[in-house]
């Protein structure tokens, strides 16, 4: 017979967690949609930025802007990692990070600078060559003007031959899926729309496109830095709002269980109870 006590307090314990849980998941779903809104609102923001770059590219030679050129061939290869730093969030993570071993082919001769400290934990782990983390205790947005600094300082003086970037890009709130973009060298792909396109070599600029890409592009590479930040932050908190509102679905439907198992086990108990008085009273009598 089963152990009515044991059986409440096991009922007690699931129950505190699936309010628990619940509570994570509604807190999750509100700075998602803060998240969510933060790289919607950026994206045309970025996409005009892109534009005016690759039109300001394309009226000047490349080799006359070192962050245009092909880099240091005997550099190494970077890989900026934009992870979480909770968990309780499903496979957000370890589907990242099997992009990068996989995929990205991270090994001993990739540099790995992280934002996030689930990022730096399994750099660690998996021995690659951690040199960087700017996750810091705020928010994410706030480092990146250091990683894009730091990125570029060892673009230009030739450690690094191409940095990467690896996140979570935020679909829809069930689909988040790992990407990596080239963030130097920059390569500017052509213009798909062009009636869309402005072409500045009509116009008169001052001081001079090289000039002017020598104070923007470290601004386009900030940018898309803290694009891909808004993606990842929106992407985790997706992620974590359906884990928690799996582990509530989870904990109430063990909770329905527990009752039932504690509903038979408190009626084995009664009916022995009563059979104890049966019995005992046929003995008296």
């Amino acid at each position: 017979m089963a152990n009515v006590k044991l059986i409440r307090r096991r009922m007690k314990s699931v129950h505190n967690i699936g309010q628990i849980t619940r509570a994570m998941e509604m807190v999750a779903a509100s700075k998602m949609k803060k998240a969510q809104d933060q790289a919607v609102m950026g994206k045309p923001y970025a996409e005009k930025i892109s534009q005016v770059v690759r039109e300001l590219v394309s009226t000047i030679e490349k080799k006359y802007h070192p962050l245009l050129s092909a880099g240091n061939p005997d550099g190494k290869t970077a890989i900026i990692l934009i992870s979480s730093n909770k968990g309780m969030c499903g496979g957000l993570n370890a589907n990242l990070f099997r992009m990068l071993v996989r995929e990205l082919h991270a090994g001993p001769g990739t540099d790995i600078v992280t934002i996030g400290k689930k990022g730096e934990q399994f750099a660690a782990r998996a021995g690659l060559a951690l040199v960087a983390d700017f996750s810091g205790s705020g928010s994410f947005t706030e480092a990146v003007p250091a990683v894009t600094q730091f990125v570029i300082e060892k673009f230009l003086d030739g450690t690094y031959k191409t940095v990467l970037l690896a996140y979570n890009v935020f679909e829809t709130a069930l689909r988040q899926t790992p990407s990596r973009n080239v963030l130097l060298p920059l390569a500017m792909r052509p213009e798909t729309d062009r009636s869309e396109r402005v072409n500045f070599r009509e116009f008169l600029m001052e001081p001079g496109p090289s000039e002017i890409l020598t104070n923007l592009l470290p601004h386009y590479l900030e940018n898309q830095v803290r694009s891909a930040v808004y993606e990842a932050e929106a992407s985790f908190y997706s992620a974590q709002m359906i884990a928690m509102k799996n582990a509530t679905d989870a904990a109430h439907d063990f909770e329905h269980e527990l009752s039932l198992l504690y509903n038979k086990a408190r009626q084995e108990k009664i009916t022995y109870e009563i059979a104890d008085m049966v019995t005992a009273r046929m003995a008296v009598a």
